[in-house]
Formats: structure tokens, C-alpha cells, sequence
């Protein structure tokens, strides 16, 4: 299983928001927002941070889906 965080990016433009304004809302390092961007894992505590910044819950910024080797 892999990460997906299009539904992030879909919900940043909803708001009409930029990864920087994000980053500056939710108090996250831009190492954590370029984690997002490649799709690596990061912390359950920088996942908090965003859903809290952005009001949503979890399954609204990420999503599981299978590898191209499964």
C-alpha cells in the first residue's frame, strides 16, 4: 500500500490555498510539506496539525492505495 495525497492538494484549491499558506497555517515544516508532495509517510502528529488547520478529518487528506507491485 501506498499514500496518496491528492485529496489535500484537491482541498488546497478548494480553499484557494498554496502549499506555503498551508505550511504558515498549520505550523508544519516545508520538509513535512515536500514529504506530501513525493508521497512519503509523515508523522500522525503533522497529519493533526494540517487536519486542524484545514477543519476536515484525515480521510479528507489522504487516502491508502495498492502498489503497482500488488
Amino acid at each position: 500500500m501506498e499514500v496518496s495525497y491528492k485529496k489535500l492538494w484537491k482541498l488546497l484549491i478548494d480553499k484557494d490555498m498554496k502549499k506555503k499558506d498551508l505550511q504558515a497555517k498549520a505550523g508544519i515544516s516545508w520538509a513535512s510539506v515536500t514529504k506530501f508532495s513525493k508521497g512519503e509517510t509523515v508523522s500522525m502528529e503533522v497529519l493533526m496539525k494540517v487536519c486542524k488547520a484545514l477543519a476536515c478529518d484525515i480521510g479528507d487528506i489522504m487516502e491508502f492505495v495498492p502498489s503497482e507491485n500488488e
